[in-house]
């Protein structure tokens, strides 16, 4: 249902094909691992993880139990990874429903102590950096290999995550501490293991002992490697609900912060706002309406914004708040942040919808 006219348009189609390039540019990985955590960066719990699969992933990754269990509600056979730590007390439903367990640590192990494991896969996790999750050192992996074998479970995967893949020296140190912490282990008997991530992907020649690799936001076309010609996949979608003829002097919002500068100026009234994601920080940024610019102006409302407009903008006007990746970038800088946040902040009010079009040509 449409009420507002608000609405996430994403393009199943072009997530597809991304997936399909990227495989194909960078074939010699036995396993894709579609990292489909945060409703896959707000696109969508279920049907964007379709897409992905169909493009060529065989593995996926969540950041929490729930999201594990959401897909898995859906999709039976695709093995799951959880990459956030899953409380002890639903390891049980993790052997039910076939969704791998991040070891981050040996205080979790040791909490895994008093619970059934036996055949609960596992991976570990190795910290080379990052310090978020992750095991140290030889000694302590040594010790979590030992714990894993005794209470029997699935030694599945081995892993880390790296923090500037841009940054060649960082790179190299990650790989040489992550070499070190795995030295002891016989990988030959290790069924994954998997370092890059999108940026690792594209930066980096694949490690001769690494055999999978982690898509992330690249399957929505972003990334530094043009040549790959990616495509957006989403945009965000609203509408011209009312026009204002301001006299000079007018104010406009909570606040009055924008003041007409003469007669006649006209502001569109758009509905959505920071409820929605678009934070108040989006004031002075442009969105598109019959594909030109314009501001957003005044204080963003919970339910709506303003646009400072012209005579060619007219009710009922498609208002584009995201257009595309290019533009989500210009928005992500405005905001000062990454577009991973732009997109992942897009309220659960905001409807998804999907299409097997090519929403870009």
């Amino acid at each position: 249902m449409l009420a507002r006219n608000t609405y996430l348009e994403v393009n199943l189609k072009q997530i597809q094909n991304n997936v399909s390039k990227i495989i194909k540019r960078y074939p010699n990985y036995k396993y894709y691992i579609g990292v489909v955590k945060a409703d896959c960066y707000g696109q969508g719990p279920i049907e964007p993880v379709k897409a992905i699969i169909n493009g060529g992933c065989n593995y996926l990754a969540v950041a929490t139990f729930d999201e594990a269990l959401r897909i898995r509600e859906e999709i039976k056979d695709i093995p799951i990874l959880c990459l956030g730590v899953i409380p002890a007390e639903y390891i049980k439903e993790c052997i039910i429903n076939n969704i791998s367990v991040t070891i981050n640590s040996m205080e979790y192990l040791q909490e895994l102590e008093n619970k059934e494991c036996k055949g609960l896969k596992v991976h570990l996790k190795i910290n080379t950096g990052m310090n978020r999750l992750g095991i140290e050192n030889c000694e302590d992996v040594d010790r979590a290999l030992k714990m894993i074998e005794q209470r029997e479970m699935n030694l599945e995967g081995i892993y880390t995550h790296l923090y500037d893949a841009e940054n060649k020296d960082v790179y190299e140190k990650q790989i040489s501490r992550f070499k070190n912490a795995i030295q002891k282990i016989d990988l030959n008997k290790i069924k994954i293991i998997h370092v890059s991530a999108s940026e690792g992907l594209t930066n980096y020649e694949k490690l001769d002992f690494v055999n999978a690799c982690r898509l992330g936001i690249i399957m929505y076309g972003f990334t530094n490697y043009k040549s790959l010609e990616l495509e957006s996949t989403v945009k965000l979608i609203s509408e011209v609900e009312q026009i204002h003829k301001l006299n000079e002097g007018d104010t406009v919002g909570y606040g009055g912060t924008y003041k007409a500068k003469t007669n006649g100026e006209k502001i569109a009234v758009i509905p959505i706002g920071y409820a929605d994601g678009i934070i108040r920080k989006n004031k002075g940024r442009d969105v598109y309406i019959n594909n030109k610019r314009y501001e957003i102006v005044g204080n963003i409302c919970m339910d709506m914004l303003f646009v400072k407009v012209d005579d060619d903008v007219k009710l009922h006007d498609k208002v584009l708040i995201l257009k595309d990746n290019k533009h989500i970038e210009e928005v992500a800088e405005h905001l000062d942040t990454i577009p991973y946040e732009v997109l992942c902040s897009i309220g659960k009010r905001v409807p998804r919808i999907y299409k097997w079009l090519n929403l870009n040509r």
